[in-house]
């Protein structure tokens, strides 16, 4: 049976880790990171992520605004707000919450963020920073995949990687991420062909397809590792259930090592998060981040 990967355990440490760093910051420079969330609207699972990230930004010690604005908010009044966060000294980390109401062009928002400001990695020249090997903030969950990858394997130079998955979000900056690491790495998707024998070539699985269940465990490599980012809601005998994009019944026999769902990959955006708006403090106020 495969190791389980503690991703909660995992983000508990690197949030102590975080804490550290920003008593340095605080004592050796006189700077407190900032981070400022914005929710537009009551969508509820947006809700609940806000009230986290503020807590967990709290609790390690750095500054926190939250924004919440009503679901009928213009777009030139969000753009208006993210200009003034732009511009606030204060603030080093900004990130506006999605989905967005349908009236607001989420892409124009998103690149409407000062780049050095871009805790969520979305903002095109972070983009293309990170396609292009130079420094940059990274998104959040394929940051934290990786993070994970590395504390099991330890060194990922020249493994075969599989992403299964080609979004902006995911599996096109994870796939950056591990080409950094020097691995081989293949992206995948739903309409790859022979997508089972693809996939078993892999020492390394990063399934990002967001489809139930649908990697099996005769896909996985024996012993390969396993980063399971798929966090979907089904029905199960009645009952409302989380489940991966792997089937983990059957990949957790074959697999050396995988991460559950929940509690895989999951905990670790909002640690990333944090981690990003320290990165981001730093750089703005021309340091060297201190270790995490």
């Amino acid at each position: 049976m495969a190791k389980l990967i503690d991703g909660k355990a995992f983000a508990e440490g690197l949030r102590k880790r975080i804490a550290g760093a920003v008593s340095t910051l605080k004592a050796e420079h006189g700077l407190t990171p900032g981070l400022a969330v914005v929710l537009v609207g009551e969508d509820p699972a947006s809700k609940v992520y806000v009230a986290n990230k503020a807590k967990q930004t709290v609790e390690v010690g750095m500054n926190s605004w939250e924004h919440k604005l009503p679901a009928d908010t213009s777009e030139s009044d969000l753009l208006a707000l993210v200009d003034k966060l732009n511009k606030d000294s204060s603030v080093h980390g900004i990130l506006v919450q999605m989905p967005l109401p349908k009236q607001i062009d989420s892409a124009k928002v998103l690149n409407a963020i000062d780049p050095a400001k871009d805790v969520d990695g979305f903002h095109v020249v972070n983009v293309g920073r990170l396609s292009t090997g130079q420094e940059a903030l990274v998104a959040c969950t394929p940051t934290g995949c990786v993070m994970l990858a590395k504390d099991v394997l330890g060194d990922l130079s020249g493994i075969n990687a599989v992403v299964i998955g080609r979004s902006n979000i995911v599996g096109k900056p994870v796939a950056q991420l591990l080409l950094a690491e020097n691995c081989t790495v293949t992206i995948a998707h739903s309409k790859s062909k022979d997508l089972p024998s693809i996939v078993r070539q892999a020492d390394l699985v990063i399934a990002a397809v967001g489809r139930p269940e649908m990697v099996k465990g005769d896909w996985i490599k024996p012993g390969a590792t396993v980063i399971d980012v798929g966090i979907n809601r089904i029905e199960r005998d009645g009952k409302a259930k989380l489940v991966g994009d792997c089937d983990f019944a059957s990949c957790e026999k074959v697999a050396g090592a995988i991460t559950p769902v929940p509690g895989g990959v999951g905990p670790m955006t909002i640690a990333c998060l944090l981690y990003n708006t320290v990165k981001a403090a730093s750089a703005i106020k021309g340091i060297k981040a201190p270790a995490m």
